[in-house]
């Protein structure tokens, strides 16, 4: 009978070792990262995807229309075509970010992925507010929910790069503290100016358009610097 007992004692701890084990970073556990990295590039796809095919195309009365009439009708999708191409370049520079930030993770984190789906689900309303623009663009609340949008979104990333820096996710040793900085500004700089443009919107929303040109115009300055401070 005391030979029961203890042999039940050992069983009960063992079983909780290893629900322990289970419990804790547990390899076997994780979502593999490049698991997860297929899963974002498949949902940018889809969010670009989403975008073009919400582009309403009307339907021309062809048979009674002249060839000028028919240019004229084209002409006034051009400013679909620009909400179109201005969002399309958006979530390729967050691709490009996404992409430059995993590739110095070495691993996955549940925090990590948690924050990795909520920044997908962000990209994704990225097509639905550049539709709402499509279809609803001379509201200002429309402007104001597309720039907070791209906000929220740009600082998921910062988040995400911050938490490869504190936990030790990140695989290059050879990259410095500077160099992580650098990384770091660049990821603020997209969020900082379409939070930026929700203040100057109230002003005049034509400027606060314009003044997301600076997103490209700063990011190309911005890698030039950080490839050279890569070199030093």
């Amino acid at each position: 009978m005391i030979y029961s007992f203890l042999l039940t004692i050992e069983m009960k701890d063992k079983l909780g070792k290893d629900l322990d084990s289970d419990n804790t970073d547990n390899p076997s556990r994780r979502i593999r990262l490049e698991h997860l990295i297929s899963f974002s590039d498949a949902i940018f796809a889809f969010s670009i995807t989403f975008m073009a095919i919400s582009i309403q195309i009307p339907n021309f009365p062809v048979n009674h229309m002249t060839e000028e009439q028919f240019i004229s009708k084209l002409l006034q999708l051009l400013p679909e075509l620009e909400t179109y191409a201005v969002s399309f370049m958006i979530i390729g520079i967050y691709w490009i970010s996404y992409h430059q930030v995993f590739n110095h993770i070495k691993l996955s984190h549940p925090i990590l992925v948690w924050l990795n789906l909520l920044f997908l689900f962000f990209i994704t309303l990225i097509s639905f507010a550049t539709y709402l623009d499509f279809r609803y663009g001379d509201f200002h609340s429309v402007f104001v929910l597309y720039a907070l949008n791209l906000t929220i979104v740009g600082s998921l990333l910062v988040f995400i790069w911050l938490l490869a820096s504190k936990d030790n996710l990140i695989s290059d040793k050879a990259m410095d503290m500077i160099q992580r900085r650098s990384m770091l500004y660049d990821l603020f700089i997209p969020p900082g100016i379409f939070l930026i443009s929700i203040g100057i919107s109230f002003i005049d929303i034509q400027v606060a358009h314009y003044f997301w040109l600076l997103v490209f115009v700063s990011k190309i300055l911005t890698r030039k610097r950080f490839s050279k401070t890569g070199r030093r």
